[in-house]
């Protein structure tokens, strides 16, 4: 008997002491069992392989961004316009191209992605950027069709000089007012009979006269072209009709508006016809040389105004009848008929100048002056 109570007492003892917490990783009740922590792992991992919801709710933390975001991208810029966050600057990438459509360039910021993105969604962006590329390669064929355009005006200007002077020749086949006009016509002009020609461009008829070698026009040209820089003195025809019209140096010569402010001396050719009517030319320095220089025997014996109670007329010897028509101004202005006479030589001086044969109502003298192309001075032309 007291040795079951004994062996009662003792397993009563035993058992008060015993932890009745399982914690034998290979005993299947207990809480650190082994089985148990691998089921949990396997759950953890079904979460991380689920990233949508997070991805919709909120934009994704760094160690979630890396495997979702790729998977997703693609199929949400393709099917929503703004589906999370992450995936805005795809959706604002492809915005851009129908931006640079219109305006003919593409934004940088359709290239780049955002810093912030992480790099499923840089690669998100790259389709869109090709797009860009795409939309944005449209442009060069928009813009070099205007290249044609552009080009074609080349030519045209590269070539004007041609064509001013052909302004009179392709005039000249409408023969107006020349039909039933026979060349050589003598006019009575300042008490002189001179023969006449008709210039076929407009009809006009100029008397001549032939010095030693030379035949001149008796009378300025009166032509009007239509374009470049021409005008009557203050704008007022009947000096035309008195003393012909004022040309700047490039209308006179046929050339393009860059002679102005640079050399042309490679176009000027020998002889050089530029605004004179057909058979005729604009005289070089050389050739208004063999006038010589008194001006007192080329002058008109009339319409030059007097010089301190003097005549400032001339002797008229050879029938030249040189007229004080003034000159035009670059700014507009007129200034000096009656007391000056300029014409234009086919010789230039450097980029702005060019020379002309000028006559003063007070000298005797004819002389040579260089001066800026774009004023208006007489044009008297020398037969061919």
């Amino acid at each position: 008997m007291k040795k079951n109570l004994c062996f009662v007492a003792v397993s009563l003892f035993l058992l008060s002491c015993t932890n009745t917490d399982r914690d034998n990783p290979n005993d299947m009740w207990g809480s650190n069992y082994i089985g148990k922590s691998s089921a949990e792992g396997s759950s953890s991992s079904v979460e991380t392989g689920e990233p949508s919801s997070s991805s919709e709710e909120s934009p994704p933390s760094n160690s979630s961004v890396e495997p979702s975001s790729s998977s997703e991208a693609e199929s949400s810029s393709s099917e929503e316009s703004l589906p999370s966050s992450s995936s805005v600057e795809p959706s604002s990438s492809s915005v851009e191209p129908s931006s640079s459509s219109e305006e003919g360039f593409s934004s940088s910021s359709s290239i780049a992605p955002s810093s912030s993105s992480a790099l499923p969604s840089s690669s998100s962006v790259a389709p869109s950027s090709s797009s860009v590329v795409s939309s944005s390669s449209s442009v060069p064929p928009s813009s070099s069709s205007v290249a044609p355009s552009s080009s074609s005006v080349a030519p045209s200007s590269s070539s004007a000089p041609p064509s001013s002077s052909s302004v009179a020749l392709s005039s000249s086949s409408s023969n107006v007012g020349c039909a039933d006009f026979t060349n050589g016509t003598k006019r009575l002009h300042y008490e002189i009979e001179k023969e006449q020609f008709c210039d076929e461009r407009d009809g006009k008829k100029y008397v001549y006269v032939k010095i030693d070698t030379q035949t001149w026009m008796a009378e300025n040209l009166n032509y009007n072209p239509s374009t470049g820089n021409s005008a009557c003195y203050s704008n007022n025809t009947n000096n035309c009709t008195d003393y012909g019209r004022l040309y700047d140096w490039l209308t006179a010569m046929g050339f393009e508006s860059s002679c102005y402010s640079s050399t042309c001396s490679s176009w000027i050719q020998s002889p050089h016809r530029g605004i004179c009517p057909t058979g005729w030319h604009l005289p070089s320095r050389a050739e208004w040389e063999v006038l010589g220089n008194d001006a007192k025997k080329l002058k008109a014996t009339s319409g030059w105004n007097d010089y301190n109670g003097a005549s400032g007329n001339g002797t008229d010897d050879y029938g030249f009848s040189a007229l004080p028509g003034g000159r035009g101004n670059s700014d507009g202005s007129f200034v000096i008929v009656g007391n000056y006479g300029a014409w234009w030589s086919a010789s230039e001086d450097g980029s702005y100048n060019a020379y002309y044969r000028s006559m003063n109502y007070g000298l005797d003298d004819a002389s040579w002056i260089y001066y800026r192309k774009s004023y208006l001075y007489s044009v008297r032309c020398l037969q061919d």
